[in-house]
């Protein structure tokens, strides 16, 4: 593709915006967030066979000369029949920082096309200007949580200064932002149930501002009760650099 990846577009690995990251506009990015949606709406509800990605990522997203959007890289990709919302994966892999929690721990519930809403809500929150933390498997994952809780707090708390690079924007940049922050923050939820669908996240990214709710706090600690569907296999992690293998135990 003429551009490249999205990750160039991107925070590097050091946490330092590239030079490349301000040709980016909010109207591009923002466009490239709808762009990406739509083709996770089409996988997860236009095909015959709904497609699960699982390993939505800057990387796999590359752009073409209009800076339109691709998925790419399907390798890690499951089908399941279009009426089927769960799913079982005996040996899924994934990259650590937009892996949701229930690919990896049972306690969060059932994997579904909604482990590819989380790791859309990850991507798009490094979209807005802020990297990552780099994690690896032997950390405690709460660190992956760090920015989206701290921007929670200062949504819930009427914060209007949600600038977290020092770059000055007009009011309709900030106005993108905060519809893309606030999508993020609904997609990201801890519990698949309470994630949008990509039909819904497309509906509010085109939709004002002002419609948006600000979603629970997104904490990633699991839930006090057991799953209803106790059958769930437990998985367990293999790490290799930045990838993830899950497998059963």
């Amino acid at each position: 593709m003429p551009n490249g990846s999205l990750e160039k577009f991107t925070c590097g690995g050091n946490g330092i915006s590239s030079s490349t990251d301000h040709q980016l506009g909010w109207q591009r990015k923002y466009k490239i967030a709808v762009g990406i949606a739509r083709g996770l709406e089409y996988l997860h509800r236009g095909c015959n066979t709904r497609i699960v990605h699982f390993d939505i990522k800057p990387h796999n997203i590359l752009l073409d000369e209009d800076f339109c959007p691709k998925i790419s890289d399907f390798g890690l990709a499951k089908l399941c029949p279009s009426k089927q919302s769960t799913m079982s994966i005996l040996g899924a892999r994934g990259t650590v920082g937009y892996i949701a929690p229930e690919v990896f721990c049972k306690a969060f519930g059932r994997v579904s096309y909604k482990s590819d809403v989380y790791s859309y809500g990850m991507m798009v929150f490094e979209m807005v200007g802020v990297r990552r933390r780099n994690v690896d498997a032997g950390v405690d994952h709460s660190s992956e949580m760090y920015f989206p809780d701290w921007i929670y707090k200062r949504l819930d708390q009427g914060d209007d200064d949600l600038s977290v690079d020092g770059l000055i924007m007009d009011e309709e940049e900030e106005v993108l932002r905060r519809k893309m922050i606030i999508v993020s923050l609904w997609c990201i939820q801890t519990h698949p149930s309470s994630r949008p669908s990509m039909t819904k996240v497309v509906e509010m990214l085109e939709g004002s501002l002002e419609a948006l709710q600000i979603p629970s706090n997104p904490c990633i600690f699991p839930p006090q009760e057991p799953p209803k569907d106790s059958s769930i296999v437990d998985l367990t992690w293999h790490s290799d650099s930045n990838n993830v293998a899950l497998v059963v135990s």
